[in-house]
């Protein structure tokens, strides 16, 4: 699915979409089980995506409707906080103008629709997601400042009570996150959460080293989602409650 104004064109409030928007996605997950006659739904996530993903999960807790079977997460700020510092270092620099490059053209395109709203005057002077999130996301979408909004999106607060079986995979040698975003502790006592962190796969770039179009990444939501079903898996989950 596509997070508003990610689509090709702008949706049609001041709003965009920020990294922990979980409501629209509970709105299709919805809208999915009202239309459908789908027995199991399973959920998948990058990045921005995979932080939302953690946030409903955890939001949700027992509540998750049962077709919901689990979901799998890859290269997540779980603390937005620490990473979005992470991305202002100097090291990151061609990403983080690569992000606001994007954002910029976002806001040009809301600017167009809402004047009186939002405004791209000055925009060169931000460089980094501190700046963005204090001019943008945080007035647009009912923060204090981007502080406020990075505590309160961050799914690392969210883990707790997630009641599916989810997979969280961060790669070791991602450049946007920090320690922080490895949740071990969490996960060695949570029944739900099953962190692995590869030595290699950076942002969201678990290739294969086949080459056969097919990503590692792919591969091991499949392996994760048989996981999951089988008996043992379910039985092991119930006796460490």
């Amino acid at each position: 699915w596509n997070m508003r104004g990610c689509s090709g064109e702008p949706n049609q409030k001041p709003y965009m979409y920020h990294s922990g928007v979980s409501y629209d996605l509970d709105h299709v997950l919805k809208h999915i089980l009202e239309s459908y006659n789908y027995e199991e739904i399973f959920f998948v996530g990058f990045s921005l995506g995979g932080n939302v993903t953690l946030k409903y999960f955890g939001e949700q807790g027992r509540d998750m409707p049962d077709e919901v079977i689990g979901a799998a997460v890859y290269s997540v700020p779980v603390d937005l906080t620490s990473s979005s510092k992470q991305l202002s270092r100097t090291i990151n620099k061609p990403y983080m103008n690569r992000f606001l490059r994007m954002l910029r053209e976002k806001v040009e395109s809301k600017e167009q629709l809402f004047p009186d709203i939002v405004s791209s005057n000055g925009f060169k002077e931000i460089y980094d997601f501190k700046g963005f999130d204090d001019r943008y996301t945080a007035p647009l979408h009912g923060f204090l400042n981007a502080e406020d909004y990075w505590n309160k999106a961050s799914a690392l607060y969210y883990l707790d009570t997630i009641s599916k079986p989810v997979l969280l995979i961060n790669a070791q040698d991602d450049p946007f996150l920090t320690p922080e975003c490895y949740p071990r502790d969490i996960a060695y006592q949570h029944r739900n959460l099953f962190l692995e962190t590869p030595a290699f796969g950076g942002h969201t770039g678990f290739i294969d080293r086949q080459l056969n179009g097919v990503y590692w990444s792919e591969k091991r939501v499949m392996k994760f989602i048989k996981e999951i079903k089988q008996p043992e898996f379910q039985q092991k989950r119930i006796h460490s409650a």
